[in-house]
């Protein structure tokens, strides 16, 4: 593979093919921010309408710390894995806080937010300040592991190169070209390797080698699994519990029919307690509630 080529073969492609995407008309760290966070395991198509009705709510890390953490879960409806919420509520209260109330652009200050790990912070710095960093998700790293070196990558390993194929001054047009192709091209099943522009100039490692097996994209950076089984799960059961707690605090009696288990009392309130324990709800009384 001769990086340049590679390089200059998906950026002309991203410039016809870039999904126009809300998130991407601002650079805004703390919109950059609620979008990343927001992303996390969810689809796309749910996080566009979520994503302005939230910053409408919570514009500035500011307004979205002096809220009760339970008005930023209410925001939160019909995304899941609420747990999101909360962090990002906490990580706005240390952004006003520690910072003054703009969210840092050192890696070091945004991984040391609750609820930014490694990959959202450098998605930060890439889409907010365009700094030449790699961004690596699962589709990111399905890229990598594809078209690049054609093998499986370790974490790390797949960073270093992420970083290592940035054009210098571009870090925003090639995270977002990545980010696409692995999206809507280089797809976990049935890639579209005829619509691919790396496959196409041959700078595609695995097409190259007769896509060979197995998949390299499989597990490759570590991401990529699969999810467990949602219905019936507590998962599912919390999930309905935070729906009910949106609209009004459930009484202690009422909580198994939230969950959905009303002949399983014991299992609900083995939730329950897990959602209070997070700081997702709280016990007043004998009635629970939002924070």
């Amino acid at each position: 593979m001769r990086t340049p080529i590679f390089q200059t073969a998906l950026l002309e492609w991203s410039g016809g093919a870039r999904r126009d995407l809300p998130w991407r008309q601002t650079r805004d760290p703390w919109a950059v921010l609620v979008s990343e966070v927001m992303l996390q395991q969810t689809q796309v198509a749910r996080v566009t309408p979520a994503y302005a009705a939230f910053l409408s709510r919570f514009p500035t890390p500011t307004a979205c710390a002096q809220a009760p953490a339970g008005d930023v879960v209410r925001a939160w409806a019909g995304l899941g894995y609420n747990r999101r919420a909360l962090s990002l509520h906490r990580a706005a209260v240390e952004v006003v806080d520690r910072f003054g109330g703009s969210v840092p652009g050192g890696l070091d200050d945004l991984v040391s937010l609750p609820g930014v790990g490694p990959y959202t912070a450098r998605a930060v710095q890439a889409f907010a300040w365009e700094v030449d960093v790699g961004v690596v998700d699962t589709n990111a790293a399905r890229v990598l592991a594809r078209a690049v070196a054609g093998r499986r990558l370790a974490p790390a390993e797949a960073q270093s190169l992420a970083d290592s194929m940035v054009p210098e001054g571009r870090g925003w047009d090639w995270n977002q070209a990545v980010l696409d192709l692995g999206a809507t091209v280089c797809r976990r099943h049935l890639p579209r390797c005829d619509r691919c522009p790396l496959a196409v100039a041959q700078e595609c490692t695995w097409a190259a080698g007769g896509h060979a097996q197995p998949d390299p994209a499989n597990g490759s950076a570590g991401v990529g699994g699969g999810q467990s089984t949602f219905t019936g799960s507590d998962r599912q059961g919390r999930g309905r519990l935070i729906d009910a707690l949106r609209v009004a605090p459930v009484a202690l009696g009422a909580v198994a029919p939230a969950c959905g288990w009303p002949d399983d009392p014991d299992r609900a309130s083995r939730v329950a307690d897990g959602l209070v324990g997070e700081g997702l709800a709280v016990l007043d009384g004998d009635v629970l509630r939002l924070p």
